[in-house]
């Protein structure tokens, strides 16, 4: 069943706490740390304890995830100690959503108790740096699709969730970034660890040699189809945002090169890479202190 893009988008506050009542009266302890996990990285939900879990279809106004990767649960359970939501799937412009739609799911977890989002993604490596299987640390993102007036903030604002003009300076907590670099170290991960910027693009084709040319030149160090959109509705709403992205594939700038991308080769990087980048999550959610503290 593919979605509706003409249908509501499910995402006033009314219908938004609506599905996190509906969702809190069938749980024991609201989350204070939300997941996103990426392309193949699902595994990051099978961390939690206790876990409760529900799927997308059974959850009210919410959308169904239909990538191959995206197992459309939500998961809710403890990590290290801390109460945590994580959703198996997220939600891409590709599929035919409406953007507001996509970004449901950072409100609902705002109106649920939620502090801090932790987003993951697969991402193509722009930087000549980057091999297949790094981290990245999102220090900023540039919003392709904004530029075009398609962001997820566009229409009537809802100052229940936040200002109008919502600033975007500070999109990714510097203090997390910091945590993520340290206990990277401490792990035994700085080999493979990067820093840098995330660009979003609406996919579902993987971009041409002359857009990751293009990209790169603007200081886009990795490309993906996701992330952005969720990080700014959750800013504009007050949680906290970290970003990972896993290198999954090394984007072609060589008109000469036999190299193409694929979904598979995402997936087979997601399974190699996920226990080192679940490691590396899941100890910084022990590091967090609950109201917006970290504890290192």
């Amino acid at each position: 069943m593919y979605p509706d893009s003409h249908s509501s988008s499910g995402s006033t506050y009314e219908e938004c706490s609506a599905t996190a009542n509906w969702l809190l009266s069938r749980i024991d302890t609201p989350p204070v740390v939300g997941i996103v996990c990426g392309s193949g990285l699902g595994g990051l939900a099978d961390t939690l304890k206790d876990p409760v879990a529900f799927h997308y279809q059974d959850i009210p106004n919410f959308p169904q995830s239909t990538v191959q990767g995206h197992a459309g649960r939500l998961v809710f359970g403890t990590l290290k100690g801390k109460p945590c939501v994580c959703m198996q799937g997220r939600f891409h412009l590709y599929e035919g959503y409406p953007i507001q739609k996509i970004t449901l799911p950072m409100r609902i977890f705002k109106l649920m108790g939620v502090e801090t989002v932790i987003l993951t993604n697969a991402a193509g490596g722009l930087n000549q740096d980057y091999k297949v299987g790094d981290i990245m640390i999102v220090k900023d993102h540039i919003n392709m699709p904004g530029f075009a007036g398609n962001n997820p903030l566009v229409g009537p604002n809802d100052e229940r969730f936040g200002t109008r003009f919502p600033c975007m300076l500070d999109a990714y907590d510097r203090k997390l970034q910091q945590l993520a670099q340290d206990l990277g170290a401490e792990l035994g991960f700085s080999d493979f660890i990067r820093e840098g910027v995330y660009c979003v693009l609406g996919g579902p084709s993987f971009e041409t040699i002359a857009e990751c040319r293009m990209l790169h030149r603007l200081g886009a160090d990795a490309v993906g189809m996701s992330t952005a959109h969720e990080a700014i509705v959750a800013r504009h709403c007050g949680m906290r945002v970290f970003a990972l992205s896993l290198i999954t594939n090394q984007a072609v700038m060589d008109y000469h090169s036999e190299e193409r991308p694929s979904h598979e080769e995402v997936l087979e990087t997601g399974r190699q890479r996920a226990e080192q980048l679940e490691r590396l999550v899941s100890t910084m959610v022990g590091r967090m202190e609950i109201n917006n503290n970290i504890n290192v």
